[in-house]
């Protein structure tokens, strides 16, 4: 039987899902980048939702409810915000990711623009002082991300326009290369 916490990660997905799909359509040109968290790089947008990107999201999302636990990364453990990244890559793409968000951030690979940022992208946070990597997520779509927020809390969905997040966003990075996102020809 399906619970309403089932039901309504059930909704969400589908939505973002359909929100990805059309977003395909847009004609966008690349942009050039420049983040806090590392060099200039050109990044370009993917026109087809990719079958990769597609695992990460829903791995993500299954994930939504778990407990927060500080250094936890397994559902059965609980996760911090860089366990539940550490997990949900390793276990749908194979790729181990540092522990930290910091390291998280420093990581080999392009830098992506707020308004390019694609489904499995890392989102980083300074939710200790300013200027510094303390926190981070998984971009889904439609300005959304998952994290595992804080003690007490759950893994969950929030918007990265909301006051909190954009005042504390530094940047993104893209894990997956272009192999597994079909770019602009």
């Amino acid at each position: 039987m399906l619970t309403p916490s089932h039901l309504r990660t059930l909704l969400i997905s589908s939505v973002l899902i359909v929100g990805m799909l059309l977003s395909g359509c847009s004609n966008h040109t690349p942009d050039s980048v420049d983040s806090p968290i590392g060099q200039r790089s050109q990044v370009q947008q993917s026109q087809v939702f990719s079958p990769l990107a597609h695992d990460i999201l829903f791995r993500a999302l299954g994930l939504v409810g778990v407990p927060y636990r500080w250094g936890g990364n397994t559902p059965d453990s609980g996760f911090d915000c860089s366990g539940l990244i550490a997990y949900v890559y390793r276990e749908t793409t194979g790729i181990r990711l540092p522990r930290t968000t910091t390291e998280m951030s420093q990581m080999h690979g392009p830098n992506v623009a707020r308004g390019s940022l694609l489904a499995g992208d890392l989102v980083f946070f300074a939710t200790n002082g300013p200027g510094r990597v303390s926190h981070a997520g998984i971009y889904v779509g439609e300005g959304r991300f998952i994290h595992a927020p804080s003690a007490g809390g759950t893994v969950r969905m929030d918007q990265l326009s909301s006051t909190y997040w954009q005042k504390n966003y530094l940047g993104a990075k893209r894990i997956l290369s272009n192999q597994h996102l079909a770019v602009n020809p």
